[in-house]
């Protein structure tokens, strides 16, 4: 028996990951984000798992709802030609998605940004550095 049901293409499940990605970096709600758009939330739940298609005028709208350029939603794409200079930057920014999609990564992100004091940050992003150098020096 030949499977009819069409498994989605890696492209529209890179894109659906990003929006999620951002869209949670942001405490955003599916619902919120569904709503801003015009549509239901289960629309930007398919959306994320790559189920649906998000159509370029979409895709535009959610990229000012979310403030990223519509290039976020491709970077580091699947089957995205790298150049062997690319590679750095794109295994760098596979680590800054991994950081940002767990957990932690995202608490921290979103308790840091609301940091004003510059120095504030400094020292804090000093601090982390003394406990990983900590760490590797056990």
């Amino acid at each position: 028996m030949i499977e009819n049901k069409k498994k989605p293409n890696p492209i529209d499940i890179h894109v659906g990951s990003r929006i999620r990605l951002r869209r949670t970096m942001l405490g955003m709600s599916q619902e919120k984000l569904g709503e801003s758009l015009g549509i239901t939330f289960q629309q930007i739940q398919k959306y994320e798992k790559g189920t649906n298609r998000v159509g370029a005028s979409r895709l535009q709208n959610i990229s000012g709802i979310l403030n990223v350029p519509v290039s976020f939603f491709f970077e580091d794409a699947p089957g995205e030609n790298t150049s062997a200079s690319g590679m750095a930057e794109a295994s760098s920014s596979n680590y800054v998605v991994d950081f940002l999609s767990s957990s932690e990564g995202l608490q921290l992100n979103r308790a840091f940004v609301k940091i004003g004091d510059p120095k504030v940050r400094r020292k804090l992003v000093d601090l982390v550095k003394a406990l990983a150098a900590e760490a590797e020096s056990e």
